[in-house]
């Protein structure tokens, strides 16, 4: 199996379930500093860091997976079959036993056991939470998004970016980006944005939106909206499913 469950740091955790839950989804495992909600496509996990924190902010990306030595043995025989790496290896993290997969743009992540094998009946069923991996290389990076079981769905354009959907819930996507190589963070949505912004409104939260060539995107203010930093995005996205190809 194949998950997607990103990681976000905050020192505004209420914040954050605040947002979530107003977004659709339902908060299944924790009620401290960590906390886990799922989508009807994907999870995303939130940890609780003190204010000023250098991770205060920021995402990782992260998956879940069914058995972690099955998982390394089927990315890397893909891999080495393809071009001959062996991108996925088992470790021992802060957290408990995972695997890391290894980019050739030097960007790494970790798949974690399942914490369940369903998805929420309780979300909102038309949201996913999408994972994004920023990269000069994004060839690199997508390759390495197949060789863990990632399936390719067609873009509408075709420029650098690449887009997977995970079999038990969720999106990653690539985009190009200058610099070091980094983790985003935004959700989808199958179907019109209207229920979701109103959703959010009246939860207090301040909404725009933007229309693109593929359609509409929410831009909703972020729950870390105070934490100084530059890396810290002043919204959160959320768009319309694009088109299949």
């Amino acid at each position: 199996m194949l998950r997607v469950r990103p990681l976000h740091f905050t020192s505004r955790i209420d914040n954050w379930e605040r947002f979530l839950t107003a977004l659709g989804l339902v908060l299944t495992e924790g009620d401290g500093s960590f906390r886990v909600f799922d989508s009807a496509a994907g999870r995303l996990a939130v940890h609780s860091v003190p204010e000023g924190d250098p991770l205060d902010g920021s995402t990782t990306l992260a998956v879940e997976v069914g058995d972690l030595a099955e998982f390394a043995r089927r990315t890397n025989e893909s891999a080495a079959a393809e071009d001959g790496s062996t991108p996925a290896e088992l470790v021992t993290a802060d957290h408990g036993n995972a695997c890391r997969i290894n980019g050739p743009d030097g960007f790494s992540f970790l798949a974690d056991p399942a914490g369940h094998g369903a998805q929420c009946a309780d979300a909102d069923q038309a949201l996913a939470v999408v994972a994004v991996w920023f990269t000069q290389d994004t060839e690199g990076a997508a390759r390495t998004l197949r060789h863990v079981g990632a399936r390719p769905r067609p873009v509408p354009d075709s420029d650098e970016t690449a887009d997977f959907t995970a079999k038990n819930g969720g999106v990653l996507m690539v985009r190009p980006a200058s610099g070091p190589s980094r983790s985003g963070l935004g959700f989808e949505y199958d179907g019109g944005l209207e229920p979701v912004r109103e959703r959010l409104a009246a939860a207090g939260f301040e909404v725009s939106v933007t229309e693109e060539a593929f359609g509409s995107t929410l831009h909703v203010a972020n729950p870390d909206a105070t934490v100084f930093a530059a890396s810290v995005p002043a919204t959160v996205w959320i768009s319309e499913r694009r088109p299949m190809g």
